[in-house]
């Protein structure tokens, strides 16, 4: 299976270019770059998996990519309380990372199969 045919990668992706939209005129260039890439990284980091050669490095991206949600939750959370972002977009995306965190370790345990 090719990774554009993953839901997980195209609501992954979804993601990215919805906060790159939604932040294109925040003044704070260190908050916007670091929660861009952050966002940018989860369909990336699948993406590189599922090119790689192998179930175990497949596995491995997978997790930086779960990995990377997490980093943007926490920094979602912040961009809230510090008003960059709404609080109805702020939990839209929430509620997607927790989606998307969820779908990745589902992919993940299915990966994990080609191990044993």
């Amino acid at each position: 299976m090719k990774f554009e045919e993953l839901e997980v990668w195209k609501r992954a992706a979804q993601l990215g270019e919805n906060i790159f939209k939604e932040l294109k005129s925040l003044n704070d260039f260190v908050f916007r770059n670091q929660i861009t890439k952050a966002g940018l990284s989860i369909s990336s980091n699948i993406a590189e998996g599922y090119e790689r050669a192998s179930a175990k490095e497949c596995l491995q991206f997978l997790s930086y990519a779960r990995g990377s949600c997490g980093e943007l939750r926490s920094q979602i959370y912040i961009g809230m309380k510090i008003n960059y972002i709404s609080a109805q977009v702020g939990h839209n995306w929430l509620k997607e990372t927790q989606e998307i965190s969820a779908m990745l370790t589902s992919l993940m345990k299915t990966r994990r199969k080609f191990l044993l």
